[in-house]
């Protein structure tokens, strides 16, 4: 199995983190959103640190910001993307307890990735962590879904990957992988039982 990250084993961003990089920008959500999804894939992909990409938003948003709000920035934006779903997480215990091989394919800059490492001591239990700033890849590009299956071991037809983006299904999907589009726990456990993989693995969510 092959799990995405962000708001699959993620939960949902932090709100107060959220607000508060919108009070450092003083930019309204809408426009501090669209900035910061403008040079996302590139910081995802390591052509920045931290530090280059919130400077690079800066820039395209034509506001100022000092090393110290840069800093509170980055600091945040880890914040948000580092809560995880203890649901998910529970299940990944008992998927690596069941002896289901695993792993992490996701778009991930390094200051994330490094706040991981250090602190999710269940990434352990995965066979292979794929991070697109190691890489200098990232989804939905085919070259590193093929890296993973081949961290692996794995065809592609052994795969399962979950994923919350319909375009990073498709291109799993379209290299033969078999592919769930992620919604909540709740549904995960519903498409695995439509998928026929639920008797072959334990339950996301109690009551099944």
């Amino acid at each position: 199995m092959i799990f995405d990250y962000g708001r699959v084993l993620s939960g949902p961003p932090l709100h107060y983190a959220r607000e508060a990089m919108l009070a450092i920008t003083r930019l309204a959500p809408e426009v501090f959103e669209s900035h910061y999804w403008r040079h996302r894939p590139a910081y995802d992909r390591g052509d920045f640190h931290g530090d280059g990409y919130w400077r690079e938003f800066a820039q395209s948003a034509a506001i100022s910001l000092t090393d110290e709000q840069v800093a509170e920035l980055i600091k945040q934006d880890v914040m948000v993307w580092t809560a995880t779903d203890p649901l998910m997480v529970d299940w990944v215990r008992r998927l690596h307890e069941a002896g289901v091989l695993t792993a992490i394919l996701s778009n991930m800059c390094r200051e994330i990735r490094d706040h991981m490492v250090e602190h999710f001591d269940w990434l352990g239990g995965f066979r292979h962590l794929t991070w697109s700033c190691e890489l200098g890849i990232s989804k939905p590009d085919s070259a590193i879904y093929w890296h993973t299956l081949e961290k692996l071991g794995v065809s592609a037809e052994e795969a399962l990957f979950i994923d919350d983006l319909q375009e990073n299904v498709r291109a799993a999907e379209a290299l033969g992988l078999q592919a769930i589009l992620f919604t909540t726990p709740a549904q995960l456990q519903i498409d695995l039982e439509l998928s026929g993989f639920a008797t072959q693995l334990p339950p996301v969510t109690s009551g099944h």
